[in-house]
């Protein structure tokens, strides 16, 4: 018996080899019909005998490609047509745009290998791709996702590029970006000003000799810039540290094997999966004892970032002993460059040498960087090889644009059961990070035909994606950071009931007018009430305070002892500086010395009372610097005081008090900070039970940047566990502020949902 269906389907199943699969699957199956890209996804007809055609619909569920993510399929019967032949049909524009964008993906095992086979017509073609990997947002100008809707538009296929496309059999059958070196992009290595070296035979073998020999070179990959030299040359990596304005902020590093990056670091399985799979994010990994790279590259730090080479270009440049730097190309705070002109611009006086391509990036797309706890990923920054897939929500939202924060912003857009989260965008403070988020959001709109009725802001007045949202027309909901942070936890897991949250965090605007940064939320998806939160203290000069912790230092003392500290042995007492003692008296008059109650301040004045860290030059380095000493340290819980109310009030004045007295007794800094990360874990679960007594709630969750703290994350879980409470950390998106906008949105969502 003929039966005829109609399937559609819905997903991430444009560009990763879905109609040559589905074309495949039906001629193998002797069924007639069609497949089509459409702008909701993809649209199938098939014809034949019902026990074929039932197997296409189980095989088509079952077997798709790896790269694809069936989100919904749907089929309908259809009256017979006759069709015996199955045909690919030219895309279908139509007026619903709800197709999913793969994610930029590293290139395959196959592609590799063709890359480096000398008898393939792609060898050292820098630019190979098929349908299981390669350039994807990062090249798509619209949709549906077809090459003339790419920046691959630009480069017409030679016969045998077309002919592979048009085959059926390839595994480049209907790979949009397909190229090669007849017809494809192509790779120049320009000087210092930006014109073209005279050789440019074996471009890659150039610049590998020009690393090897010191030089730094900006290399122009899938998202955007990378400035490149060798990880093991101290000279260079103090060269680019210099050049780049960037002190002590480490580097990360690309090693051209898994055989390097064992070498110099411990690598777990877990960790080894996220190198050597398809998405190839920079990993945080422990120093090992074979760590010999150049000192400048992480300075202090017993961890480092690394990754290893996902793009074509990355395997032809590096050998598998190699390990480079390989960080944004940028100078310090600035976006990463992805224009030719804008990097030249931008990037002259610090690189020695470009590497260009000729095919232009439509979107630009950072590394994302994560690291691995209780054998999952945690995420750092999200960007490249997950962005733009949607975080897939519990339930229908409506569509609702929020504008995230202020550092490390991502914004978010949802609809229906998603939630796009940007690519991770940086800190709007920079002009052109801010004009390249007001372009991405116009850019995501379009590509998802998301049309927000409600855009959702941070409450803090002076940020830029406040003023934004301000901006539009469109109805605005002011949502109050810390609510947002939890709430980005309960969205990842489709939680709506209410849970503690504890958010700790540097600084956030509170509904009093204070920056809050230690708060213990009783929270749900539409509201919170505060139970509790760390006591306030003045932050003396205001923002400044947040740059040189040992302001706060200084006051913490103050109030404690009055003046008489500056008598004792202390490390900070020696090291104030002039005009010190104006700045305590201001700010007892409250001049110029704003109330917070964040935990990152605390950690920053504990880095200063210890010798540690007095003036930061990267957001949150006293912290850093506070769990490196803290390494390796069995820590003793210090008293510390919680006074019952409502809010109650986590007191850390006694913490520092203490640490004070065991200084003066001789006790290292490395024991004090170990001290100091115990004593917050037993505080921060003190709290949480005595909240869990009074409301009867089990359920935790953790967010804020301040957990990316390993030290304080571990033991607060296994401690939270052990009382039998049930924890939830992030898995999808960062706990700082590059998460902030999925809780802005779910909030903003639930507001809407509830009025109507």
């Amino acid at each position: 018996m003929l039966k005829r269906f109609n399937i559609r389907v819905t997903g991430i199943v444009q560009g990763v080899g879905f109609r040559p699969f589905v074309f495949n699957l039906a001629r193998s199956l002797a069924l007639g019909g069609w497949v089509w890209n459409t702008s909701a996804g993809v649209e199938i007809e098939v014809e034949g005998q019902t026990e074929q055609v039932n197997s296409f619909y189980r095989r088509l569920q079952g077997e798709f490609p790896p790269l694809a993510r069936l989100d919904s399929v749907e089929f309908s019967e259809r009256p017979l047509q006759g069709e015996r032949k199955f045909v690919i049909r030219p895309s279908s524009s139509g007026e619903m745009r709800t197709v999913l964008i793969s994610p930029d993906v590293a290139t395959c095992p196959d592609c590799r290998r063709e890359l480096l086979d000398s008898r393939d017509r792609h060898f050292r073609y820098p630019f190979i791709n098929c349908t299981h990997c390669g350039p994807r947002y990062s090249i798509i100008k619209d949709v549906p996702y077809d090459r003339a809707s790419t920046t691959m538009a630009e480069f017409p296929m030679c016969l045998d590029c077309q002919t592979e496309y048009n085959n059926p059999a390839d595994r480049r059958f209907h790979a949009q970006p397909n190229a090669c070196p007849v017809c494809g992009p192509s790779y120049r290595l320009l000087d210092k000003t930006g014109e073209p070296m005279e050789e440019q035979a074996d471009l890659f073998g150039q610049v590998r000799q020009l690393i090897q020999a010191g030089a730094i070179v900006a290399i122009k990959g899938i998202g955007g810039y990378h400035l490149a030299c060798d990880a093991f040359n101290g000279f260079a990596v103090d060269n680019l540290r210099r050049r780049k304005v960037r002190e002590d902020k480490p580097f990360a590093v690309m090693g051209g094997s898994m055989a390097a990056v064992r070498q110099m670091c411990l690598v777990n399985q877990t960790e080894s999966e996220w190198l050597t799979g398809t998405v190839r994010p920079i990993v945080l990994l422990i120093k090992g004892t074979g760590y010999c790279l150049a000192s400048g590259i992480a300075p202090g730090s017993s961890c480092i970032g690394v990754m290893l080479p996902y793009a074509p270009v990355h395997w032809l440049l590096l050998q598998p002993d190699d390990v480079w730097v390989m960080t944004s190309g940028n100078r310090s705070d600035e976006p990463i460059a992805y224009e030719d002109a804008d990097a030249k611009e931008r990037l002259f006086g610090i690189a020695d040498y470009f590497l260009v391509h000729n095919r232009m990036i439509y979107r630009r797309v950072d590394d994302s960087v994560l690291r691995v706890v209780k054998d999952k990923p945690y995420m750092l920054r999200r960007s490249r090889g997950f962005a733009p897939a949607p975080v897939a929500l519990a339930g229908e939202y409506p569509c609702v644009l929020a504008v995230g924060g202020e550092l490390k912003n991502t914004f978010c857009l949802t609809r229906g059961r998603q939630a796009f989260l940007s690519a991770h965008i940086g800190d709007l403070e920079n002009l052109a990070t801010y004009q390249s988020y007001c372009q991405s959001i116009a850019h995501y709109q379009k590509l998802f035909d998301i049309r927000p009725e409600m855009v959702a802001y941070d409450l803090h007045p002076d940020y830029l994606a406040t003023k934004y949202a301000l901006s539009l027309e469109l109805p605005g909901i002011g949502v109050q950071h810390h609510h947002a942070h939890i709430v980005s936890v309960l969205a990842e897991y489709g939680i709506n009931e209410p849970v503690i949250g504890v958010a700790l965090d540097g600084t956030g605007y509170g509904t009093d007018g204070n920056l809050w940064g230690g708060e213990f939320l009783l929270a749900d998806c539409r509201q919170f009430v505060r139970l509790g939160h760390c006591r306030y203290l003045h932050l003396p000069g205001g923002e400044k305070a947040i740059r040189e912790p040992w302001r706060l230092a200084v006051w913490l003392l103050y109030e404690l002892y009055g003046k008489e500290f500056v008598r004792w042995q202390l490390p900070l007492a020696g090291r104030l500086p002039t005009g010190w003692e104006l700045l305590v008296s201001a700010t007892a008059q409250g001049i110029n010395a704003p109330l917070s109650s964040g935990v990152g301040r605390l950690f920053d004045a504990a880095a200063a009372l210890l010798g540690l860290r007095s003036v930061i030059h990267y957001e949150g380095q006293a912290a850093v610097e506070l769990e490196q000493a803290a390494e390796r340290q069995a820590g003793t819980v210090l008293p510390y005081d919680i006074q019952e109310g409502q809010p109650k009030i986590l007191d850390f004045r006694p913490v520092f008090a203490a640490m004070v007295e065991k200084l003066r007794q001789g006790k290292s800094s490395g024991e004090l900070a170990a001290a100091f990360h115990t004593t917050l874990a037993a505080a921060v679960v003190d709290m949480v039970g005595r909240i869990s007594r009074d409301t009867g709630i089990r359920r935790v969750a953790l967010s804020g940047g301040v957990w990316q703290n390993m030290t304080l994350l571990n033991q607060v879980i296994r401690m939270l566990q052990q009382n039998k409470l049930m924890v939830y950390i992030h898995r999808q998106v960062p706990s700082n502020d590059g998460g902030l906008a999925l809780g802005q949105a779910i909030i903003a969502g639930e507001k809407i949902k509830e009025s109507r």
